[in-house]
């Protein structure tokens, strides 16, 4: 099962998704709740497609296993379908444990000994909304020849998490760089990873 700090920083992710950069960033509890609850239906139906594209890939592997079968003799091809069918399983794994921590997810908050992660979750999103402008500062100072507001939106979010884990929430440097990768291996594209990879390692030295 996911690490629950995980969770929350995706959930944290989308959510600051779906709040405009333009006008009076100033929210109020109930606003931030709302955007949430928002948040975790996109992960949720995300985790929901992502499964669909799972069990297609599936049942194509599935249907050239059952064709080469039919052929006489050892179909060398046979050997990459199964390392495909290998592939889509494992897929198949990560996503399901995505989707069962987000279904299961009033369960989460009830538990004793869990981390409260609607709390988590609304802490992230106030510091980074009421602590915008340091941030922004502050990442920009270690950008070279590149500012924050020209990267795309997913991307200046992650950086801003990670920010926020390392100088508002004490979490230690490598495991705040850590999961933002994580968070861009799944959300950014190649060379916003590399460009987020880039910032991180001069964002430790600072």
């Amino acid at each position: 099962m996911r690490n629950n700090r995980s969770l929350s920083r995706e959930l944290s992710l989308i959510s600051l998704g779906l709040i405009k950069e333009k006008g009076d960033l100033k929210l109020n509890k109930y606003q931030i709740e709302e955007i949430f609850e928002s948040a975790l239906d996109s992960l949720i139906d995300h985790c929901r497609d992502e499964l669909d594209n799972c069990e297609s890939e599936l049942e194509n592997a599935s249907q050239k296993i059952v064709e080469s079968e039919l052929q006489e003799g050892v179909d060398p091809s046979f050997s990459n379908v199964r390392d495909e069918l290998k592939k889509s399983l494992k897929k198949i794994e990560t996503v399901m444990n995505t989707l069962s921590v987000s279904l299961d997810f009033p369960k989460l908050i009830v538990s004793s000994g869990q981390i409260d992660i609607r709390e988590d979750v609304n802490q992230r999103i106030s510091k980074v909304i009421n602590n915008l402008q340091i941030i922004d500062s502050d990442i920009d100072q270690v950008m070279v020849g590149w500012r924050l507001k020209r990267l795309p939106r997913i991307d200046r979010d992650i950086l801003r998490l990670a920010y926020l884990d390392i100088n508002f929430l004490n979490t230690p440097i490598a495991v705040a760089c850590d999961e933002a990768v994580n968070l861009a291996n799944k959300y950014s594209d190649d060379q916003g990873k590399k460009f987020i990879n880039g910032v991180l390692r001069r964002l430790q030295t600072v």
